[in-house]
């Protein structure tokens, strides 16, 4: 089909900037020589408009007109969400998620009075 644009689908290696979003794509294949299945992990910056996703999503995107030197791809939609827990949250968006995680809890005092 004529003018068909190139889908893949993929999981979210990085967010960090702003629309814009990292797209890590796996395929397997056999060597050529060895023969032996071969895992080949490319990665594409696609464009997030909404800034909707999330380090760990699973999503498909496509080719698209040139938007900057590397960005080519566009987001289409994200097919799975990821849930994440505190560690991976503060690896992943640094040390301001894991102080939101741990909030206290109302009418619990974070220090403690000396008699």
């Amino acid at each position: 089909m004529a003018g068909a644009r190139a889908r893949r689908v993929g999981r979210v290696a990085s967010d960090r900037a702003d629309k814009t979003i990292i797209v890590e794509v796996e395929s397997v294949r056999r060597h050529r020589i060895y023969k032996k299945p071969v895992r080949i992990r490319r990665k594409f910056m696609a464009h997030d408009a909404n800034n909707s996703c999330r380090v760990g999503d699973l999503v498909q995107i496509e080719e698209s007109r040139p938007m900057s030197r590397r960005k080519r791809w566009r987001l289409v939609e994200v097919i799975e969400r990821t849930q994440l827990s505190a560690e991976e949250r503060q690896a992943a968006f640094g040390a301001g998620a894991a102080e939101e995680a741990s909030v206290a809890a109302p009418g619990e005092s974070e220090h403690v009075e000396r008699q």
